[in-house]
């Protein structure tokens, strides 16, 4: 049963979207259920917590005064189940992990899996989301912890601990560039190039490494999914530009290969173990990041 009212669900959602119909999509509720909580809500109170616009639904003062108690008393709701797993011990309890779609195959699902067997009273809930979006999440505790490549700076943010990613080829295995331990830069003129595109956090890197080698990359395809770069490297579309992580199942697999860029000033990707600084955590989340954190001494 939710612990909010149905109002202050329906509030919450809008206010995040700015849309009555986002927020219906995202409630699965009727858009005019929805707006007719907000209505209400707002006779109740007195006043007016959204300005209608043209463009959408943007909060008024009091608007965004309730949403920051919103999110305090979600903060403080998770400090009160957290609490009160940590009385039950490591027999059961729940955690809430952030992580971006290149984990979503490789060392985290096998360490889930282990811990499945071994505590299987917890409960792992996985969000996959961008990296600009993790950040909020947890410190607006929706997530207990997040791996993150890069993570912007937050002041709520806590780096526990992180593990450099090394950027490079991925090719067929029986490409030229498979046979190479490294490769420079340069063979970006030779071949044809599947190359990540924005929103990815590979771009840049990328973007950079032109500027700085004045070689230009031949694109045949761009894409920002990091699956379908894969796919299209598998398929024999051109060689892509990857980290170790985005094709770790592939490779190891032997379906794609990996060979690391070999360029002093590229600097490798950083995935981050984060937490928000000010949130106590429980004991299921904690086991997590333990299992996390010994995994990044080792070679994933």
């Amino acid at each position: 049963m939710p612990v909010f009212s149905r109002f202050l669900r329906y509030f919450m959602a809008v206010a995040h979207h700015g849309s009555i119909r986002k927020a219906s999509d995202e409630l699965h509720i009727a858009a005019s259920a929805v707006d007719r909580q907000i209505l209400q809500g707002e006779r109740q109170l007195g006043t007016l917590l959204f300005e209608r616009l043209p463009t959408g639904l943007r909060l008024t003062t009091a608007g965004e005064l309730l949403l920051s108690s919103c999110k305090g008393w979600t903060r403080d709701l998770s400090t009160l189940t957290t609490q009160i797993d940590n009385l039950k011990g490591l027999r059961q309890g729940s955690a809430d992990i952030v992580i971006p779609d290149a984990l979503t195959k490789g060392f985290l699902p096998t360490l889930l899996g282990t811990l499945r067997a071994t505590h299987p009273g917890i409960t792992v809930n996985v969000h996959v989301r961008a990296s600009k979006d993790m950040g909020e999440m947890l410190v607006s505790g929706q997530a207990d912890l997040a791996l993150m490549f890069n993570p912007a700076h937050m002041r709520e943010l806590f780096v526990r601990s992180h593990k450099t990613i090394p950027l490079g080829f991925v090719t067929q295995p029986d490409h030229p560039i498979a046979l190479m331990k490294e490769a420079q830069f340069s063979v970006c003129a030779e071949y044809p190039m599947v190359v990540p595109a924005a929103p990815l956090a590979l771009w840049r890197p990328i973007e950079l490494l032109e500027a700085e080698t004045g070689i230009k990359i031949q694109a045949v395809s761009r894409a920002d999914n990091i699956q379908m770069i894969k796919s299209l490297v598998g398929e024999g579309v051109g060689i892509g530009i990857l980290s170790y992580l985005d094709a770790y199942d592939e490779i190891n697999k032997g379906q794609l290969a990996f060979t690391p860029i070999q360029n002093k000033k590229l600097s490798p990707l950083s995935l981050c173990l984060c937490v928000d600084r000010s949130r106590q955590l429980s004991m299921a989340a904690r086991l997590i990041i333990s299992e996390v954190e010994q995994l990044f001494v080792k070679d994933l």
